[in-house]
């Protein structure tokens, strides 16, 4: 399979383990319950998810196993995509090509709908029976909510609101998004490989060096996407992050500059992926995926 029908069979997987949540009864505001799901199911490319299952299937871990933590992961990821657009802090009407969840369920809705979504995540792990010791259980939870807390995703958006309408250095950039984006990007990467019986400190080691450069290197692109996409290819606004005073690579280094920073990344990804004693091709496919993208 090409690495487009890859992601897109984990799209699948992890859309039939979130689905089997939702198919139960919920004892929930049906509103709020409609916004969650709305939230989850609105064309995502389900990248975090793929990442699971590739490093996961790369390394001998199990496939139910690795469906939770995928479906988790996108719980996290969707969460933050929900607040992002908010009118204080993105203020977006458009995402993946669909009004946002705050414009078609309500500010407060969308507020509760996120929150809902968090919770989930470390819901869905913590009653979970995974192959693996109850102790890398408990790991696997800690990682996810590092990864999405103070330290991780919330700093990076923290940092990236504070940067707006201000000039900032390539390396307080690299800062917002390796937070911002590379946090749980690696965090997926790293999950999946823990539910694996035998993996090394030297294969997490390189698996970590491998996802904050594909993390930052996915961000770089989606910079130069803002200007160099269209709105209908996008699924969102065009040129929606010069309109909001945000700084990109291309503003820094210029769009020669941008690109080049995006291939020298995917560079350290491929070199991470060689000093690991497994069949890397999966990976090594989805980091070049991840700078030819068109959205």
């Amino acid at each position: 399979m090409s690495i487009k029908e890859q992601i897109e069979h984990a799209q699948t997987d992890v859309a039939n383990t979130l689905n089997l949540y939702f198919e139960q009864p919920l004892d929930s505001e049906k509103k709020i319950k409609e916004a969650t799901h709305y939230s989850l199911f609105n064309g995502g490319k389900r990248l975090r998810p793929f990442l699971v299952y590739a490093t996961g299937k790369m390394l001998g871990a199990e496939k139910s196993d690795l469906d939770v933590l995928a479906a988790a992961i996108e719980c996290i990821h969707s969460y933050s995509l929900v607040h992002d657009d908010l009118p204080a802090m993105d203020d977006d009407d458009l995402r993946r090509g669909r009004p946002t969840c705050h414009i078609v369920y309500g500010e407060a809705e969308a507020i509760l709908a996120g929150d809902a979504l968090q919770t989930l995540a470390f819901e869905l792990i913590s009653n979970h029976n995974f192959k693996c010791s109850s102790k890398t259980q408990v790991k696997m939870i800690a990682k996810l909510a590092h990864a999405s807390g103070l330290e991780g995703m919330v700093a990076g958006q923290g940092l990236d609101i504070a940067a707006t309408d201000k000039v900032i250095t390539v390396q307080q950039l690299e800062r917002i998004h390796k937070l911002k984006t590379g946090a749980l990007i690696n965090c997926a990467i790293t999950l999946g490989a823990m539910c694996s019986p035998n993996v090394s400190e030297q294969t997490l080691d390189n698996l970590s060096v491998f996802g904050y450069a594909i993390g930052l290197a996915f961000q770089v692109h989606d910079d130069i996407l803002d200007i160099e996409g269209d709105t209908v290819t996008l699924g969102k606004p065009q040129g929606s992050d010069i309109a909001a005073n945000k700084a990109t690579y291309p503003a820094l280094l210029g769009m020669l500059g941008a690109k080049e920073k995006a291939q020298n990344l995917i560079q350290q990804a491929h070199e991470a992926l060689a000093n690991i004693d497994a069949d890397t091709t999966l990976l090594a496919s989805l980091a070049n995926y991840l700078i030819e993208r068109d959205h």
